[in-house]
């Protein structure tokens, strides 16, 4: 399905569609005294509770849902002061999170499972899994005569130190029937990954797809010129970046997250309904001007149409997970990443913070948008 979306998406690079801006949501009147309080007349009454967020990297299209939040309110709402700041890749936000920086944020779930286990004072926990999917892939140029994954084998591979998929590259190579260790990895900074694949001077890249297509794109790849091995597509049936937390923030402040999950799936459901809105917010909180709109286009369209919308959502609703499927990958990932112990589900996700299924659930098809 994302081959086909991403040809379709290269197809028509050119396409842009401009949205008016989003109305703010309209305050509610003050109830009788003796009623129980909405959130919103709470935030009007009281001081709104901060809320540090990191993102996994810069402020991206994929993004959509938290800036689509904080623009119509949600958070507000909610009764919460939402702030966030980029990251720099998901295992530096993983320890920024659990060192106290930030109360919540995105990083990849099977990474926070090797953090715990190596820092059993720090324990994190994921209490939203947005993308059903996982986005990880190992991108090669169809020249190099790599046509399977089986090909990868004693190859030259690059991504950043700290890339998740790099990270998980032992259980992907063991999956597809390549020795891990036969493989030799350069480390670049992560805006040089794209570059070093374009020059060939590695024979491949791992990645989050919808990161590094856009730049390989505009360095004059369409789809046609690029393999793209995705790890679900692999024997593994791994999940994306879930919204993270330390087990004590959650232990202390239920309550918070619980109201920011809310505010949060508000926005992720908005941005289905008209993602191109969703896109708007994005671009409107780039103060630097640094994005290019079709870049981002081309990245929420991925993250929509590929991993959030997933036949296991459309079931069960945003943001929860299968426990048999996390169980089978959490054990793929302890025995790629050499761990001593097997963390339990829950150890790994707590639901308990979500909202109920039938708030959760996805927009009908008939009310979804689309991004051209």
């Amino acid at each position: 399905m994302a081959r086909s979306l991403i040809s379709r998406w290269v197809g028509s690079l050119s396409a842009v569609a401009a949205v008016g801006a989003v109305a703010l949501s309209t305050p509610v009147s003050l109830l009788p005294t003796l009623a129980a309080p909405e959130p919103l007349q709470l935030a009007q009454n009281n001081a709104l509770t901060p809320v540090n967020f990191t993102l996994s990297w810069l402020v991206q299209g994929v993004d959509a849902p938290l800036t689509m939040a904080i623009e119509k309110g949600y958070f507000e709402e909610q009764g919460l002061d939402v702030s966030y700041e980029r990251g720099f890749g998901s295992a530096d936000s993983i320890g920024k999170i659990a060192a106290g920086q930030y109360d919540i944020g995105f990083g990849d779930i099977y990474s926070m499972v090797e953090f715990n286990q190596k820092n059993p004072e720090q324990q994190l926990i994921s209490i939203m899994v947005p993308y059903n999917k996982s986005p990880f892939v190992i991108i090669t140029l169809k020249d190099s005569g790599i046509d399977t994954p089986q090909d990868l084998e004693a190859r030259n591979l690059g991504a950043p130190a700290g890339d998740a998929p790099r990270r998980l590259w032992p259980v992907f190579a063991r999956q597809v029937g390549v020795d891990p260790d036969s493989v030799e990895w350069t480390t670049m900074e992560p805006n040089l990954r794209q570059t070093f694949l374009l020059t060939e001077q590695v024979d491949g890249i791992s990645a989050f797809v919808y990161s590094a297509l856009p730049a390989l794109v505009n360095g004059g790849k369409g789809l046609e010129d690029l393999n793209i091995f995705y790890y679900n597509d692999n024997g593994l049936n791994f999940y994306g970046n879930a919204v993270i937390t330390t087990v004590e923030y959650a232990e202390e402040n239920p309550d918070v997250l619980s109201r920011f999950l809310n505010a949060y799936t508000q926005g992720l459901q908005d941005t289905i309904r008209d993602p191109e809105a969703g896109l708007q917010t994005v671009l409107a909180a780039d103060e630097g001007g640094l994005l290019n709109e079709q870049d981002e286009r081309l990245r929420l369209k991925i993250a929509l149409e590929d991993l959030i919308i997933t036949p296991e959502a459309e079931e069960n609703g945003i943001g929860t997970v299968d426990p048999e499927r996390l169980e089978v990958t959490i054990g793929q990932v302890v025995e790629g990443f050499d761990l001593s112990e097997t963390p339990s589900v829950d150890q790994v996700f707590d639901d308990s913070f979500l909202p109920s299924t039938e708030e959760r659930a996805l927009p009908p098809e008939s009310e979804r948008g689309a991004l051209e």
